[in-house]
């Protein structure tokens, strides 16, 4: 009657780390999740990094550092560069996690504690089943954490970095040996040169999201923007729910192992924050590859093919964007990624790096969806826009701008 011994150990197991959550901790059990994604990937073998092997990585991005400095104006954003094992990228990387996925895990675990509950249930029942409706709603954050924990594990087998998904998971640049080494899979290129490339990118991306400090709470409001329009498919959940046997934990995850039951609600509201999102992830990606090739430039021989290496992975997706997808409910991939790199080298051309990098002092200065289209037209134009228009009365009907009294008049 109770089922198979060593699967009911490991639910009472799972049973105690879901009480083990402190309350007011939020919709998940974070330490589950952790504890979960490093025993996948220790399970498929995660040698701790070798002091060599830690060397070569520092010293390619502290080169790579001082490479970005001929051809970006923004500082370094490189003052510790790590070598991580595998478990060490969990660790370092669930606070981030934590702030891209609360906000949809929430919404699950709530319609969760609903289904297992019975929703249905009038208001003195509900509110007598009060206690019981909290354990329930453990029960979903157990779910939920069972599901991130796996989906963590094995997104952790394959990053390169911290910057795989286009926002930095921490604000240190590390970069994983074993996975340069499946990166070098298939690549007739030599190890040193992949290396350096890889630490190029991770590099500049810090560069980036250090030194422009509106960009990443841009990135993670858009998801969350994003993330408030994801509805639970409550049928399709109650359905999965009705027949699972809580004696078998490997039931409990394979029903909620997919993206299935997150359903994007199509409102103006949502594909304005997914256009946003998309859009600025283009933008990063353009920008990054720009400036990587430009530093590799006469020094990486092998810096074209491997450009075009990342750029299909990124362009593509792979296990790492669909993963996201199944903890966020969405793709988080640039879509533009060409016509961001072109725009960004068209404005190189015609204002130089200073005025290239420029752009990133505001985000009211950062081009559209609809510049992407027709980045010549931004370069010129933008060039001509003059601050002292937004001193204009907008009912002025004389356009004459040649007195000094025309701003004060129009600040009046």
């Amino acid at each position: 009657m109770f089922g198979n011994p060593e699967q009911m150990a490991q639910a009472m197991r799972q049973f105690a780390d879901m009480l083990s959550a402190p309350q007011g901790s939020g919709p998940v059990n974070w330490d589950m999740a952790k504890n979960i994604a490093r025993h996948a990937v220790v399970a498929e073998g995660d040698p701790s990094v070798m002091e060599g092997e830690r060397r070569q990585i520092v010293e390619a991005l502290s080169l790579a550092d001082l490479w970005l400095n001929e051809a970006t104006t923004l500082p370094s954003g490189v003052s510790a560069p790590q070598a991580w094992s595998r478990s060490e990228w969990i660790e370092n990387t669930v606070p981030t996690w934590r702030k891209l996925c609360e906000p949809i895990a929430e919404r699950m675990v709530d319609t969760m504690g609903g289904a297992l509950g019975g929703s249905g249930l009038p208001p003195e029942a509900q509110q007598m089943a009060g206690p019981l409706m909290g354990m329930l709603k453990q029960m979903g954050g157990m779910m939920v954490g069972q599901q991130i924990g796996q989906a963590l594990g094995s997104l952790a087998r394959e990053v390169i970095g911290t910057t795989d998904i286009g926002v930095p998971l921490s604000d240190k640049a590390a970069l994983l040996p074993g996975g340069i080494a499946s990166f070098s899979e298939g690549l007739e290129i030599p190890a040193d040169e992949i290396r350096l490339y890889l630490a190029l990118r991770e590099a500049a991306h810090h560069r980036l999201f250090q030194h422009v400090p509106w960009l990443r709470s841009n990135l993670l409001g858009a998801v969350e923007e994003y993330a408030k329009g994801i509805t639970v498919d409550t049928s399709a959940l109650e359905e999965q729910i009705r027949g699972l046997d809580i004696n078998n934990p490997q039931a409990i995850q394979e029903a909620l192992s997919g993206g299935n039951l997150l359903k994007p609600e199509e409102t103006e509201r949502q594909k304005a924050a997914l256009a946003r999102l998309e859009t600025m992830l283009a933008l990063v990606e353009g920008w990054v590859a720009t400036v990587v090739d430009k530093a590799a430039q006469g020094k990486l021989p092998s810096a074209v093919a491997l450009a075009e290496t990342v750029r299909r992975r990124r362009a593509t997706g792979g296990p790492a964007e669909l993963t996201f997808g199944t903890l966020v409910g969405l793709e988080l991939r640039p879509r533009r990624l060409r016509e961001a790199a072109a725009l960004w080298r068209a404005l190189e051309s015609a204002r130089g790096l200073d005025g290239r990098d420029a752009l990133w002092g505001h985000p009211d200065l950062m081009p559209t969806a609809e510049d992407l289209d027709d980045p010549e037209a931004f370069v010129l134009g933008e060039a001509a826009w003059d601050i002292s228009q937004l001193e204009t009365k907008p009912d002025d009907s004389h356009p004459d701008d040649s007195g000094p009294d025309d701003g004060k008049d129009g600040q009046a």
